[in-house]
């Protein structure tokens, strides 16, 4: 087997193999930062275009053990929209040195700015991201959500307000083609009658399954055996915060399927 070291400048020591393991890896990180960021630049073009609020594409998420449970933080609606205001740039170096564990050095390569520069781009989007992810007690929130979720199915107007919280936001996705406010709508007594008003002409009949969508507490509904739409539910001080209800078909063709966060 070859041992002798390797002559390049910056590898004394390092056997060929490591080097070129190293060297791989550097040339692995810039070409996926860049496409990356590409990529970024024409989704936000084309989010500019999107009738509506846009949101994420909803996960199935099936329950996994409390160790991978801040896998399922990172995926959640509400973050992954908040990441969505991140710039291309800002987005990828967040990912690589935060999710991926990525080192600067690589990184600052890889998106063509300093190490310094990505030091600081990575502490702004910690900045702004910060807790937009944080774990909460899951059957807790369940049962909120399935509260409110009874509450408009009977029309109480009143126990749906008891459920939200004052300036709760929900924030609709229905594409070109789906009915949806075409602005979040913001407060518990806009919210609440929008719900109510919502289930009452078109989902007297629909079934509703819980599920984990993107990490948080959600629900499937159905109308006849085609999905017309999945919720998710962000909880905060025992309250709902925040709702993301994604009625766009385009995005609704996956969700019959759990991913395992294992």
């Amino acid at each position: 087997m070859q041992t002798t070291s390797c002559r390049k400048p910056g590898c004394d020591g390092i056997t060929p193999i490591k080097c070129r393991s190293i060297a791989l890896r550097a040339w692995l990180t810039t070409v996926t930062a860049r496409i990356a960021i590409d990529f970024s630049r024409a989704s936000s073009r084309r989010r500019e275009e999107y009738l509506g609020p846009w949101l994420p594409d909803p996960l199935v998420v099936d329950h996994g053990p409390e160790e991978t449970a801040e896998l399922s933080d990172s995926l959640t609606l509400g973050f992954l929209q908040l990441l969505d205001t991140l710039n291309a740039v800002e987005r990828a170096v967040f990912l690589l040195v935060d999710v991926f564990g990525v080192a600067y050095e690589d990184v600052a390569r890889g998106v063509g700015k300093s190490e310094g520069a990505c030091r600081q781009i990575a502490s702004r989007a910690r900045r702004r991201l910060r807790g937009a992810s944080s774990r909460r007690p899951v059957g807790e929130e369940r049962r909120l959500v399935d509260e409110l979720i009874s509450a408009v199915a009977r029309g109480d107007l009143q126990a749906a307000l008891e459920r939200l919280a004052p300036d709760v936001v929900l924030v609709t996705d229905g594409g070109a083609t789906r009915p949806a406010a075409r602005r979040p709508l913001v407060g518990a007594a806009r919210v609440a009658t929008f719900l109510v008003t919502f289930a009452r002409r078109s989902y007297a009949h629909a079934r509703v399954v819980p599920a984990l969508i993107n990490g948080d507490p959600g629900i499937i509904t159905y109308v006849g055996d085609r999905i017309d739409f999945v919720a998710a539910f962000d909880i905060a001080n025992g309250a709902i915060a925040a709702i993301w209800l994604v009625h766009n078909p385009d995005k609704l063709d996956h969700v019959i399927t759990p991913i395992a966060i294992r």
